[in-house]
């Protein structure tokens, strides 16, 4: 048993001799991360203004009568296309023959008095201020009746020119204010314009006449060419944007109330000067500053550049970076300072 026990010790201390001990885990470096890059590019000066606009016909005429009155009859609907000269709507007439047949009598009587009072004064037997006052009298009177004669010949709207009935306003029946407008109606022949809210600092920049592309999803996605015809000498109390007008040529489907994007050529601003980069280059911008990430020898270095104009092509540099660096696009999140990179193939 002594014996045993002395060889059962003799094989574990062996055994625990002859066990290695566990390697020690060495942690591994970080992967470069796969970043897409932008070279940076000198300003070729060339710039365009983008907005979003909707058409509208040139000309859309909100038709009401001249005088209050009740609507009689309203006999076209949203939609319908009208000739010249064609009835729209009418008040009742009662009222409105009533103050003729009135101003017409008014006249008479004024026109009868003067007549009495000129031979009356002929004989020396009223006042010349009693003569003139009939005079007076008469022509007022006179006036009155072409002023009735005018409410009379607009009591019935009818369309001055060819065109669309835009929107109806009014329902027979309803009691109407003077100049309270009745129907809308877009004149076909002042042509389809694109109207574009811009604000200001971009509407200094266009000029009448200035090119421009219209693209028009409803219709085709195709660009329209268009130009500028008319830009707002005052912008909206509300918003601080200035319209702008761009003439649409003749398009097959071309409606009021299409929604359109535009690409319009512009001046170029002071600012656009310099560098441009992607817009996705600049993080933690600030007033007119910001950061890139600009790679070398396979690592990011954050620099600081001054921010300039934005546009299409995408972001003035004015001051930071030299032509031809290149600087991260994508992933800027999750870099820092001096981390490894590798460039997308393609970037």
């Amino acid at each position: 048993m002594r014996a045993f026990s002395a060889l059962t010790a003799t094989l574990l201390c062996v055994a625990g001799c002859s066990s290695e001990p566990k390697s020690a885990t060495v942690p591994l470096a970080a992967a470069p991360l796969t970043v897409r890059v932008a070279e940076v590019v000198v300003a070729n000066g060339q710039d365009s203004v983008s907005g979003t606009g909707t058409v509208r016909f040139r000309r859309e005429t909100q038709l009401g009568f001249n005088t209050g009155g009740r609507l009689q009859r309203l006999t076209v609907r949203e939609g319908d296309r009208v000739v010249p000269g064609q009835p729209l709507a009418a008040l009742d007439a009662v009222p409105v023959s009533a103050a003729m047949a009135s101003a017409a009598a008014e006249a008479r009587r004024a026109d009868a008095d003067l007549r009495r009072m000129r031979g009356l004064a002929a004989n020396g037997w009223v006042t010349r201020a009693r003569l003139e006052s009939a005079e007076a009298s008469a022509q007022a009177a006179a006036a009155a009746v072409r002023a009735r004669g005018f409410d009379a010949r607009y009591a019935t709207i009818t369309a001055s020119t060819q065109g669309v009935v835009l929107r109806r306003l009014a329902e027979p029946g309803q009691m109407m204010a003077v100049g309270t407008p009745v129907v809308t109606l877009g004149e076909t022949a002042s042509g389809f314009v694109l109207r574009v809210p811009l604000p200001d600092s971009e509407v200094t920049r266009l000029t009448i006449g200035s090119t421009a592309e219209v693209r028009l999803p409803a219709l085709s996605p195709a660009p329209i060419a268009a130009r500028v015809q008319e830009i707002a000498a005052r912008g909206d109390d509300r918003t601080g944007t200035f319209q702008v007008e761009l003439a649409l040529p003749s398009v097959p489907g071309l409606r009021s109330g299409l929604v359109g994007d535009t690409r319009i050529a512009a001046r170029p601003t002071a600012a656009v000067h310099g560098f441009i980069v992607p817009a996705s280059a600049i993080f933690a911008a600030r007033a007119d500053e910001g950061f890139v990430y600009v790679v070398t020898q396979g690592r990011v270095y954050a620099r600081m550049v001054g921010v300039g104009a934005v546009s299409d092509a995408g972001i003035s540099v004015t001051s930071g970076l030299r032509a031809g660096e290149r600087v991260v696009t994508s992933g800027v999140d999750r870099l820092s300072e001096g981390a490894s990179v590798k460039i997308a193939t393609g970037a």
